[in-house]
């Protein structure tokens, strides 16, 4: 590697949890076919801050007698009407909370939900059959088959292309370790420690690829550190690009410690201008921006 590549600013690490989510909470229809056992637990419905929940039913509601426990200075107040019923928190709801919400319907019958929030779902229609028989818990059944199936079909489809990518498999091996087993080399390495988390940062180039490896161990007395997502993008516009993420396990323990491996071909690198940059980013599982990385184009050397 040429000297003036080991003196070039090639990455930069700002290890924040800032407030920049990895993507927009995505709405969600929810369809909830009730069951008539007297042990079943009441469905759980989950909620965002400022994001209005519609609970739907087949027959209307008793305004007077729905109600949700604990709800002052969280939500503001039901607005029961007609088959709907609507809930909006105030703000974001703390991960270990929990909240009762009591719908009476007209004929008397009382059906309970638990709403509690999560990092990433919102529950923004929630459609609530009683009678798993009747046409339409039937058709919306079959809708939420058909979106299982789908998500199903693409799953595989993308595992089928990671089995055979070059760059997933040299992810892998920087995941596990084996270094020595692929064509990187090491250019710089960082030790990063902020609050609970504390990162080894490596940086590697190669031929025609680049890499990035993050060992991180999560110091946390209780709660555990998963990953939401990684992006990775031209500095100059943003533009997405692909490249291979392979992770040793998806959830870190309290006081445990996970490898995450990050691998870009040097055509992520291209554009019609010629060589860009990209920047990568690693986004915590609560959604809030753990590392920043920016990765220069000589990096994948010829």
């Amino acid at each position: 590697m040429s000297n003036a590549l080991r003196h070039w600013p090639t990455l930069l690490v700002l290890f924040v949890a800032s407030m920049a989510g990895a993507k927009e909470r995505e709405p969600v229809e929810t369809n909830i076919y009730l069951s008539d056992h007297p042990r079943s637990e009441a469905p759980t419905v989950y909620v965002a801050g400022r994001i209005a929940t519609v609970f739907r039913f087949e027959q209307p509601c008793d305004s007077a007698r729905t109600k949700m426990l604990g709800w002052e200075g969280r939500f503001e107040p039901l607005l029961v009407g007609g088959r709907s019923v609507v809930l909006v928190p105030l703000h974001d709801i703390e991960l270990e909370d929990r909240f009762l919400l009591l719908v009476t319907l007209a004929d008397g019958t009382e059906l309970p939900f638990t709403v509690k929030g999560r990092e990433e779902r919102v529950d923004q229609q929630v459609n609530v059959f009683r009678d798993r028989e009747g046409s339409k818990a039937v058709l919306a059944s079959l809708y939420d088959a058909l979106g299982r199936e789908r998500v199903l079909k693409e799953e595989n489809e993308r595992h089928r292309k990671e089995e055979t990518s070059v760059d997933h498999a040299f992810a892998t091996l920087l995941a596990n370790g084996s270094v020595k087993q692929t064509p990187f080399v090491q250019d710089q390495k960082w030790l990063l420690k902020d609050g609970d988390v504390e990162m080894t940062v490596r940086v590697y180039a190669g031929k025609a690829k680049a890499a990035v490896v993050f060992q991180i161990t999560n110091q946390h007395r209780e709660r555990p550190w998963s990953l939401m997502e990684a992006r990775m993008a031209t500095v100059s516009d943003g533009e997405s690009r692909p490249f291979a993420l392979r992770m040793t396990q998806a959830e870190i323990a309290p006081g445990g410690s996970a490898t995450l491996a990050v691998v870009a071909d040097r055509s992520a690198f291209a554009s019609e201008k010629g060589p860009v940059n990209l920047a990568l980013e690693l986004f915590r599982g609560d959604g809030l921006q753990q590392a920043f990385v920016l990765l220069d184009h000589r990096l994948a050397r010829e």
